[in-house]
């Protein structure tokens, strides 16, 4: 797998924060694990988890892993990715981000913790010391999916998101596509089609969402101009 394909799992990990709400209240967030089957330029190279627990003060705790499949054998990169968070008043706010991208010199490892009563970021991200000024509403790179879900699970498409990158804050446009009902291993879904862009950037992410299962995304791709350059297929949904 070339580095840019490397670099590519572990920001498609970060798309699979996704999570989802209850159907009970749109403001709840409910425990679930999710597996989803990784293609790189049609080449299947990893099978991702993700995972949503509550901890017992009332944080959330969002990990997402990757074990390699296929030609993904071939490389050591094993990424690892931790988010935790609180819902409130604010919405979502990560408290701190930590990742590992599987190897003895963990390039692109984080571990970046979020004061929002001092209004600070601090730590390291991808080897950069991290000291930054929070703005509100900024996320980390598991978080951004939940504040996306969390918003259309109320309702709302954001037309706005941010994320912490490096000792930088990252802004990306989300707009609504059309619906498509897909096949995939849970059956066949109706789905509703989100895109994501960071402005000036030719690479466009897409999120085929399906309300019936609490707009957990059945399938997640990213394009570069008219080249789809990696998609995640849901293989696995349960509740825990």
């Amino acid at each position: 797998m070339m580095l840019d394909a490397r670099r590519a799992l572990l920001a498609c990990l970060t798309m699979l924060g996704a999570c989802f709400a209850s159907a009970a209240g749109a403001d709840v967030l409910e425990p679930f694990q999710a597996s989803y089957a990784w293609f790189w330029h049609g080449a299947a190279v990893a099978v991702s988890t993700l995972r949503l627990e509550q901890q017992p003060d009332g944080d959330w705790r969002s990990v997402s892993s990757s074990e390699p499949r296929g030609l993904g054998l071939l490389y050591p990169m094993r990424p690892h990715l931790e988010s935790l968070l609180r819902v409130g008043d604010h919405g979502v706010q990560p408290l701190r981000y930590r990742a590992t991208d599987g190897t003895s010199a963990n390039q692109r490892g984080a571990d970046v913790t979020f004061d929002w009563d001092a209004g600070r970021a601090t730590g390291s991200y991808e080897g950069v010391k991290v000291d930054l000024a929070l703005k509100n509403g900024v996320q980390d790179d598991l978080s951004i999916q939940i504040a996306l879900l969390y918003a259309l699970r109320r309702g709302q498409v954001p037309a706005n998101l941010s994320t912490i990158d490096k000792n930088s804050i990252r802004d990306y446009s989300y707009r609504q596509e059309g619906t498509e009902t897909i096949d995939t291993r849970l059956g066949r879904v109706e789905t509703i089609i989100y895109a994501s862009q960071h402005p000036g950037s030719p690479r466009i992410t897409r999120f085929w969402c399906a309300p019936s299962k609490g707009f957990v995304p059945m399938r997640v791709q990213q394009k570069r101009i008219d080249d789809v350059e990696w998609t995640m297929q849901i293989e696995s949904l349960q509740n825990r």
